[in-house]
């Protein structure tokens, strides 16, 4: 699979089954994270894997309402971070960017092994740090769902999440994300 493939075949699914995930592909997946360009090389980004079916369950405790289908993940990446971890130059604070960085290349590498990986927002930070032990001073940018993705809808989907377990959600046009040579706003941004 190429990149490019990789990044098609990317998609947020929430319909997920059961998937056996090893010590190796974990360390796998934590290299490929490394292997994302930093500021300076600092790699801000952390990354606590959680499998074990006890935390597991504890961690449920933290989802937001309209998230139960995380309970099918087999595996919970709780990704943080704090300031003070990567570059500020001036008024530029590099952390959240060199995270999402470090964090993309580790959901395409789960894609690449044919898994799903859906970032979430949905989660009750203060819960997720006492669960994992992450220090009050980082941040919890994310928590990434891992698992397979199953044939079968999840009968705990909303009828809009059922929607976009058919049909990827659509992006906007390339004429609102990007320009030749200088920035031109939307009448609406003003």
């Amino acid at each position: 699979m190429t990149v490019k493939e990789a990044i098609e075949q990317r998609r947020a699914y929430r319909s997920l089954e059961p998937v056996e995930i090893s010590d190796a592909v974990v360390e796998d997946l934590a290299r490929c994270a490394q292997l994302a360009p930093t500021c300076f090389n600092n790699q801000p980004a952390r990354f606590v894997f959680v499998r074990d079916p006890g935390v597991l369950t504890e961690l449920k405790t933290a989802f937001s309402p309209g998230n139960e289908w995380c309970y099918a993940g087999s595996m919970v990446i709780a990704v943080s971070t704090k300031r003070d971890m990567d570059c500020i130059i001036k008024d530029r604070e590099y952390f959240l960017f060199d995270t999402g960085l470090q964090t993309a290349l580790l959901i395409l590498r789960v894609t690449e092994l044919g898994l799903v990986a859906h970032p979430i927002a949905g989660y009750n930070q203060e819960r997720v740090r006492k669960v994992l032990n992450i220090p009050q001073d980082f941040q919890v940018i994310t928590l990434v769902i891992v698992g397979k993705h199953s044939q079968s809808i999840s009968p705990v989907l909303s009828e809009k999440q059922v929607e976009a377990e058919r049909i990827r959600p659509a992006r906007l046009p390339l004429d609102k994300v990007m320009f030749y040579d200088r920035y031109k706003p939307a009448p609406s941004e003003g």
